[in-house]
């Protein structure tokens, strides 16, 4: 399956009621990355960034968001 999404062909797997799609992605130097030359960030910023992230998901001050976005709901 590897294979044929490399070649191009459109590859899914089923998982749970999700598909999970197969392609390939061009990696980059952290220098041509978005994230650095759009903000500036370096790979340090970036680890430290994960880590806050990371503790405020655990402490319930950031959770995922489930629903629909609506743009109106921000006025």
């Amino acid at each position: 399956m590897l294979e044929q999404a490399t070649q191009g062909e459109d590859v899914g797997i089923v998982c749970g009621n999700q598909i999970v799609q197969l392609k390939p992605v061009e990696v980059v130097p952290w220098e041509e990355s978005y994230v650095y030359q759009e903000y500036g960030v370096t790979p340090a910023g970036w680890n430290r960034f994960k880590k806050k992230m990371k503790v405020r998901r655990a402490n319930g001050k950031y959770i995922s968001f489930e629903g629909k976005f609506d743009p109106k709901n921000l006025l």
